[in-house]
């Protein structure tokens, strides 16, 4: 995993690649020059003690000390920047995956997990190249050149930083091995904490509503307790290997000392040559520390950096066609062919859906919750696609058209109305960026907004808090009405638009979507009588199906599934249908 990890870490610096070469030849220099620094140190004491002239050796040492100085301050702040660059780069990549997944399965992912995934994971993105330029690449040329050449001055001392080497690296091994499956539990409590947490967040007013504040942080505690409960066997085998690599460690040094003074009464080995060897010891023991810790951190972040190229690999359930073509001039004609879609390991879903809608007819869908009206507009957006059947608009199949231009044409105002904490303005050019404010102020007033906007602070300028939490419910659902009539397009869904206003303000409303709807395909999504009662068509929904469907006053006449919704939610009967035009809708049969 940890190679893997690597390799596609390294891959993501081909846009530095001229920076990351240069860095690279630049950590060869600088872990010679390490290497040096012991040679030059046991050379001057050689020279002292032959009571030779030291001086060019230590003009030599002072020079190479402030060139490996300067070198590696410009390399750590090269590698800085680089990785900086990298892991902002990998961010964007990783957010412009994420907004075009489907909203279903970001759903299921939950929030958290996925931001979790871009920022921690961009954090060890960043600590991973960072280390590779400025600990382990130098530290892995220091014991490349370091090894060979102390085995050049002396074999049996070379032996003894050989073998410290080999614990080192087999500590390192045993300690990998024992944690890797428990650090990848580790990550997943604390994706399992972010979850949580973003979720609580997200709705801390209805957590305080309902006096659940306290039992929430007892249910955070329990899950950081079970995350310590994971984290602490992985944190132990760590400690382990600081163990074994500083016993390692003074063992070296005792070995060293002790063969060089028996190599010195031999005469097979000089003062000098000694010392160098201490030099190397530490430069060694210096070296795999760092290698060791800087690999600790790698390890121990590895799940993390996983999540974040999971994410930026995941492949979108809906995409572009290699031969799709924009939907142009749409007229808004849509057609259901034998549509069917259902949920994994569920019934739940819909099912042989055969419905004809020409351009500009209004077309009201209910049926209790579950009955699989929000699916069918989902499946209209493209947000999950149909397992069995083709929905095509001005008769081209969707697959077949571009999702940005499918997305175009269609308007939604949802029942959340789906809120941005920005200002009032940029919420409403969500629909449409280059607006003006003439415009806004248009579709403002067809959704009864414009007033209560200038009422506030600001006016259009007012930052509305997230979610839309500084208005009011109704003022919200105005927002997001106004939002989808600047949007203009050809084909409108109302998912219970206007289940959140007062009595008053509706019929304004009403009239406003009515004008806004003249001329285009709309989908009402509604339990209000008030909002189905002129539909051009009501397409009852039950377990998914199609059980009925007609005019208002035929429905109610037939007594069926909808009479009976009507006589549950109050609705009166009546003629209010009796003289309007002929059908313009037809279900297939």
């Amino acid at each position: 995993m940890i190679l893997r990890l690597y390799a596609r870490a390294l891959r993501l610096l081909r846009p530095d690649i001229r920076r990351a070469v240069v860095l690279a030849v630049a950590n060869v220099g600088l872990g010679g020059l390490a290497v040096l620094e012991p040679v030059l140190f046991g050379r001057v004491v050689d020279a002292l003690t032959r009571g030779a002239g030291p001086w060019p050796l230590i003009a030599l040492w002072a020079a190479l000390g402030v060139a490996s100085i300067g070198g590696a301050a410009i390399v750590s702040l090269l590698a800085d920047r680089m990785s900086h660059r990298r892991r902002l780069a990998a961010m964007n990549e990783a957010f412009d995956r994420a907004v075009t997944l489907p909203a279903p399965f970001v759903s299921e992912q939950g929030t958290g997990r996925i931001i979790r995934a871009m920022l921690t994971g961009g954090d060890a993105l960043f600590a991973l190249i960072l280390s590779f330029f400025r600990e382990q690449q130098p530290a892995l040329v220091s014991l490349a050149l370091l090894l060979p050449l102390a085995f050049w001055i002396n074999p049996v001392l070379a032996t003894v930083l050989l073998a410290l080497a080999a614990v080192y690296v087999a500590a390192s091994w045993l300690v990998v091995g024992k944690t890797e499956t428990g650090q990848a539990r580790v990550e997943r409590h604390h994706q399992a904490v972010s979850s949580r947490i973003g979720d609580v967040i997200a709705n801390v007013g209805v957590i305080q509503a309902y006096t659940r504040t306290r039992a929430e942080g007892s249910d955070l505690r329990a899950m950081t307790s079970r995350l310590l409960g994971a984290q602490y066997p992985v944190l132990s085998w760590w400690a382990v290997l600081m163990v074994m690599t500083r016993g390692a460690s003074t063992l070296a040094m005792v070995s060293l000392f002790a063969a060089g003074a028996l190599l010195l009464a031999a005469g097979q080995v000089t003062v000098g040559e000694i010392v160098s060897f201490i030099g190397f010891a530490g430069l060694l023991i210096a070296r795999l520390d760092q290698l060791s810790a800087s690999l600790a951190r790698v390890f121990v972040q590895a799940p993390t950096l996983q999540g974040l190229f999971d994410l930026m690999d995941t492949r979108l359930v809906i995409a572009d066609a290699p031969d799709a073509v924009p939907l142009v001039n749409v007229r808004g004609e849509v057609v259901f062919e034998r549509v069917s879609h259902w949920f994994m390991d569920t019934h739940m879903g819909v099912f042989d859906i055969d419905l004809t809608v020409p351009a500009g007819a209004k077309v009201a869908l209910v049926g209790a919750s579950g009955a699989g009206k929000t699916t069918l507009m989902s499946l209209l957006q493209r947000q999950r696609e149909p397992a069995v059947g083709r929905i095509l608009i001005d008769g081209q199949d969707i697959r077949r058209a571009t999702l940005s231009s499918l997305r175009e044409a269609i308007g939604v105002v949802f029942q959340d109305a789906g809120l941005f904490n920005r200002s009032i303005a940029d919420n409403l050019r969500l629909a449409r960026p280059e607006a003006t404010d003439a415009e806004l102020e248009a579709a403002a007033r067809a959704a009864e907004a414009h007033d209560f906007i200038m009422a506030k602070p600001g006016g259009y300028g007012f930052v509305i808090g997230e979610g839309g939490r500084l208005l009011s419910g109704g003022e919200r659902q105005r927002l997001a009405i106004a939002r989808a009539v600047l949007k203009n397009a050809p084909i409108l869904i109302l998912d219970e638009a206007t289940s959140a206003l007062d009595t008053v303000t509706e019929v304004k409303v009403k009239q406003a979507l009515d004008a806004a709807a003249a001329g285009r395909t709309t989908f009402l999504i509604a339990h209000r009588l008030s909002t189905v009662v002129d539909a051009d068509l009501i397409v009852v929904m039950e377990k998914g199906r199609i059980v009925e469907s007609g005019r208002f006053d035929d429905l109610i006449a037939r007594n069926g599934p909808f009479a009976s919704l009507a006589e549950k939610g109050g609705w009166p009967g009546g003629s209010t249908a009796a003289s309007r035009k002929p059908p313009v809708v037809a279900l297939h049969g």
